[in-house]
């Protein structure tokens, strides 16, 4: 069931999303060469407390962090470690806050670093696949119209689009319907509603799209071991048009 928020509810999820604003303000300088991802989750959870929020993921299914934080091959839900990053890292992390109820949900890729210019295209092109998609947007669009141009954006800069993980909803729940691919048609999909929050993310591989799962039940890495790069904003869809609550500022 689709659930469409009211603009009290959207309030409040801009709330927690503020938070997660501060999460990156704190956490990306920290990303340098011998940082555990151990500390940057450490950083992550203080900043989220002091804030008057609570850790969306710790606990969620089990999960152990407060932050996903995944690098190089990782894609998604990488857990935090003793792990040490090194310079050249590509460095994706993946957070969620709650306040009184809601939640906010939004991921950004850093480099460790110096990189090549091909792995900053890499990373770039998370970015700019979302700002793609919602620049799509009109009322009355689809899921559809937003995928395509997010697939579209990627795969003109020669990479690659994850097809086993996508966006969701996000308001009372961490993840609500709808599913939100980061790939699809124009004039396809669910018909976007005011009052629909949706969590967008595209995940862009350098290799092949198709992924696995480690043995520790969380992290996915690219099949091929190709880096991958991950960007994430909650999305709030008004009369009006919308509002990037996790946006930069």
């Amino acid at each position: 069931m689709i659930s469409l928020k009211s603009p009290r509810e959207i309030e409040i999820i801009r709330r927690a999303a503020e938070i997660l604003k501060q999460v990156f303000r704190d956490v990306k300088p920290a990303v340098v060469p011998g940082t555990t991802t151990e500390e940057l989750d450490a950083i992550a959870e203080k900043t989220i407390r002091k804030a008057g929020g609570e850790p969306a993921f710790k606990g969620y299914r089990g999960f152990p962090k407060t932050a996903c934080i995944s690098v190089n091959e990782e894609v998604v839900h990488g857990i935090p470690g003793k792990r040490k990053l090194r310079e050249g890292d590509v460095v994706s992390f993946d957070i969620g806050a709650r306040v009184d109820g809601y939640y906010a949900d939004s991921a950004r890729t850093w480099p460790a670093g110096k990189v090549s210019a091909d792995v900053a295209r890499l990373i770039a092109a998370a970015k700019d696949s979302l700002l793609a998609g919602l620049d799509a947007y009109k009322p009355g669009a689809r899921l559809g119209d937003l995928g395509e141009k997010i697939q579209k954006c990627i795969e003109s800069q020669g990479f690659q689009v994850v097809r086993d993980y996508v966006g969701h909803g996000i308001g009372r729940s961490i993840h609500e319907e709808p599913a939100v691919p980061n790939y699809g048609k124009a004039g396809q999909g669910l018909r976007i509603q005011p009052g629909l929050v949706l969590a967008i993310e595209p995940m862009v591989t350098q290799g092949h799209y198709a992924v696995e799962t480690l043995e520790d039940g969380w992290t996915v890495v690219t099949r091929d071991k190709k880096l991958a790069s991950h960007y994430e904003d909650t999305i709030a869809f008004l009369e009006t048009g919308f509002i990037n609550l996790t946006g930069d500022e």
